[in-house]
């Protein structure tokens, strides 16, 4: 059974930062691409965040220079660091996991950026 189990989110003021954890059990975590997208109320799910099973990383404009994507292949665990958030980064926080047509979701995380 894949469980995909995002952790670290919750409220926070705008301009601090935040770091999402994604930890993954019943997939050959090295071998898959992972990734974070989110979905804010009233909006389609976007992509945030990518980090390919070899390492390369794609970041969404609004995310560039303020988030970092990393993954711990020994832990099975994929991170999302976060930095100088904004009001319009609150969203529920969906984890990723994608290898050819084979892919996972995770439940999701809120985080609420308070202005």
């Amino acid at each position: 059974q894949v469980q995909l189990v995002e952790s670290g989110g919750g409220l926070v003021q705008a301009g601090g930062s935040l770091r999402l954890s994604c930890a993954a059990s019943g997939i050959i975590f090295m071998i898959y691409d992972m990734a974070w997208y989110r979905q804010a109320p009233g909006k389609q799910r976007e992509a945030v965040a990518t980090v390919t099973s070899g390492g390369n990383t794609f970041y969404a404009g609004s995310a560039k220079g303020r988030f970092t994507i990393s993954r711990d292949n020994a832990k099975n665990t994929m991170y999302l660091r976060m930095n100088s958030l904004l009001p319009d980064d609150t969203a529920v926080y969906y984890c990723y996991a994608g290898r050819n047509s084979d892919y996972y979701w995770g439940q999701g995380i809120q985080i609420t950026v308070s202005s």
